[in-house]
């Protein structure tokens, strides 16, 4: 499949409906996208920093966040915003002061920037690619470089050695999680991330529901999922491995000398971050918008019209179901780093590279093996029956499939 934007589709319904203008079709369509991915990127920040102070008051028995800022406490939140919007935005007099500035516009572009690949429902993503998970994680992995620069540019013992910390622990724990991800998508075949959610749809099979077909069920990806799960929390600096911002330790590490709106940049991409690794994992190994009793399927049906009632309806609760599971997944992580106590910086890397990625090498090894030994054994390469084999084959189009329709589209004679 060649490189697709969502705002082309989107583009052509506006150029049917409004205006006949192809440019300025495209360009609404654009910033219709953009405001829609800044969005998701956006309120789930705000809403799970909300919810860390709610749910981390409740775990540890505090009064303070269960009883401030109004009803259900948003107030707290908004008063935050409001304080670091005022705050003076100092440098050290010793910093590289465009490194200093520029560092937290980097962590923030690069968390937003996987966003951009990531399917919330189906079809319904800025950028559809064959590659679009290693480009998600490419996109993402850029993130340390902000968090290095943050370090070296602070002119502080404490900020740098943050930075190291943080520079090691990501791309250690990156190369684990990478290899987990890969599993489900030796199992589908395919790095196109809805392509992997219609991988693990079905339809009902006597008693067997639909769910029971998302990879989280599978032998082999399922502990995947876990380790992934693990890899995750660790790659976005969230206790029990956030020893590049250990208080106790390093003040605050690479975030020490920060302040105001550039403090709080970094702490909106973390967030950002945890809502972007949790949608991920529920792509991968939760079935994604797929609600998994096949309600979203049937209200969809075969209708290739998606401005049918049916269709968004379908659609819109497809993405409401993905942003349920990945929220799950968040509230999780939160509930980890008020549960956990902190490992020490030696811990965190001999927990990567003695444990975890010897495990995810062997998942990685079995999710090869493991349909060729069924295949041997059982004749089929899964041990549930699919009913939708042929209509998610014709769902995937192949690279030569969409080149003769482009050029069908442009009037071009296809010998």
């Amino acid at each position: 499949m060649s490189l697709i934007l969502a705002a082309e589709s989107l583009a052509e319904i506006i150029r049917d409906t409004l205006t006949e203008c192809e440019s300025c079709s495209v360009a609404i369509a654009a910033i219709i996208h953009v405001a829609l991915v800044g969005a998701f990127f956006g309120l789930p920040a705000g809403i799970f920093i909300w919810a860390e102070r709610k749910v981390s008051a409740r775990i540890q028995d505090r009064l303070g966040p269960t009883r401030v800022g109004g009803r259900f406490g948003w107030l707290q939140s908004l008063a935050d915003g409001a304080k670091l919007v005022q705050k003076e935005d100092l440098a050290p007099a010793a910093a590289d002061k465009f490194l200093f500035r520029i560092a937290p516009y980097i962590v923030v572009i690069a968390s937003f920037a996987a966003f951009m690949f990531l399917p919330f429902t189906d079809g319904w993503s800025a950028v559809s690619l064959d590659v679009g998970l290693f480009l998600l994680f490419g996109m993402l992995s850029l993130e340390v470089l902000g968090v290095i620069l943050a370090g070296y540019a602070s002119a502080s013992k404490w900020a740098l050695f943050g930075g190291m910390r943080e520079a090691a622990q990501m791309v250690s724990y990156e190369i684990p999680m990478s290899i987990c991800a890969l599993v489900p998508i030796v199992m589908a075949g395919t790095l196109n991330l809805n392509e992997v959610i219609h991988y693990q749809s079905a339809d009902w099979i006597g008693v067997i529901p639909p769910f029971l077909h998302w990879n989280v069920f599978h032998p082999v990806a399922g502990p995947a999922f876990v380790v992934y799960f693990v890899c995750a929390t660790a790659s976005c600096k969230r206790a029990p491995f956030d020893l590049a911002e250990a208080e106790s330790e390093l003040v605050a590490g690479f975030l020490t000398e920060y302040s105001g709106m550039r403090w709080s940049f970094f702490f909106l991409a973390e967030y950002a971050s945890m809502f972007l690794v949790s949608a991920v994992a529920a792509i991968l190994f939760l079935g994604g918008w797929d609600d998994g009793f096949g309600i979203v399927r049937s209200l969809k049906g075969s209708s290739t019209d998606v401005l049918a009632p049916s269709v968004i309806l379908g659609n819109l609760i497809g993405a409401a179901v993905l942003m349920a599971k990945a929220s799950k997944l968040v509230l999780l992580q939160i509930w980890v780093r008020w549960t956990l106590p902190r490992l020490r910086i030696d811990q965190v890397m001999t927990t990567c590279l003695k444990y975890l990625l010897p495990m995810a090498c062997a998942l990685f090894l079995a999710a090869v093996v493991y349909p060729i030994a069924l295949l041997v054994w059982t004749g089929r390469p899964q041990l549930l029956p699919r009913l939708n084999n042929e209509q998610v084959k014709a769902e995937v189009l192949t690279s030569s499939e969409v080149e003769v329709k482009v050029a069908a589209a442009d009037g071009e004679v296809i010998q």
